[in-house]
């Protein structure tokens, strides 16, 4: 059974809970990594998500994303979600921000970082269904559009408000 940690809104531990019952509307605050992946042309990596996803299946999203599980490091559940999801073992994270974000069944505080990344990328395919770099204005073309998932769709007007979008070429 998978558990995560239950936190405050320091990320201080409080408790533990199954992936289910975190995910299942009781909005008890559990940590979550999320990683954007820019090349060094500025543009940025998006996964589509799988469609057996339990939350926001079909819909593109950040590079990486995933839980902390019980007793593991943010760090470590960055370096470990990044090698499941796109086969990345050696990269450089740069924290962003923390924030909480509360979607319809679920309550996350995440912790953002980016990259700068040029290598090979090697998409788990049970995760996503595809994936690809997105220039800054394509993405801004397709915001609203149900293309996105609305936790990404947040994050990329934080990214902007504090000056983590590079400019484009």
């Amino acid at each position: 059974m998978e558990f995560f940690p239950l936190v405050d809104e320091d990320g201080v531990v409080t408790g533990k809970a199954t992936r289910s019952e975190c995910h299942s509307g009781t909005f008890w605050l559990h940590p979550v990594v999320h990683l954007h992946v820019f090349n060094s042309q500025g543009e940025l990596y998006l996964q589509k998500r799988s469609e057996t996803k339990d939350i926001q299946p079909g819909k593109w999203d950040t590079s990486v994303g995933g839980h902390v599980d019980y007793g593991e490091e943010t760090l470590n559940a960055l370096t470990r979600e990044v090698y499941e999801e796109l086969g990345i073992k050696d990269f450089e994270p740069v924290f962003m921000f923390r924030y909480v974000f509360t979607s319809k069944q679920e309550k996350e505080l995440v912790n953002s970082f980016y990259t700068i990344y040029d290598g090979v990328l090697t998409p788990d395919p049970v995760e996503i269904s595809e994936g690809r770099f997105w220039s800054i204005s394509e993405i801004r073309a397709n915001l609203g559009k149900d293309v996105f998932t609305p936790n990404f769709e947040n994050e990329l007007a934080m990214l902007a408000d504090k000056g983590f979008l590079p400019v484009e070429r």
